[in-house]
C-alpha cells in the first residue's frame, strides 16, 4: 500500500478503558431523523398540486385556442 494509512491499517481497534461502549440502541439513535425538514413533504405535495392544477389550465385553454 502507498497510501497515508499504511502505519496505522493493522493496528487493533481502541477500546477506552475509561468509558464504557455505548449501546446500540443509542447509537442508532444518534442517526435517527429529526425535524430539521418538518414541513417539507407537506411544501412538496402543496407546491406539486398548484403545479398540477396550473398545467390542467393551460391545457384547458390550449385544447380552447385549438377550437378557433
Amino acid at each position: 500500500m502507498n497510501d497515508s494509512y499504511e502505519d496505522i491499517i493493522n493496528l487493533p481497534h481502541h477500546v477506552s478503558k475509561r468509558h464504557r461502549q455505548m449501546p446500540l440502541a443509542e447509537r442508532a439513535a444518534q442517526f435517527a431523523p429529526f425535524a430539521a425538514l418538518e414541513g417539507h413533504a407537506a411544501a412538496v405535495s402543496s407546491t406539486a398540486q398548484r403545479v398540477r392544477l396550473q398545467m390542467e389550465e393551460q391545457e384547458k385553454q390550449q385544447a380552447g385556442w385549438e377550437d378557433c
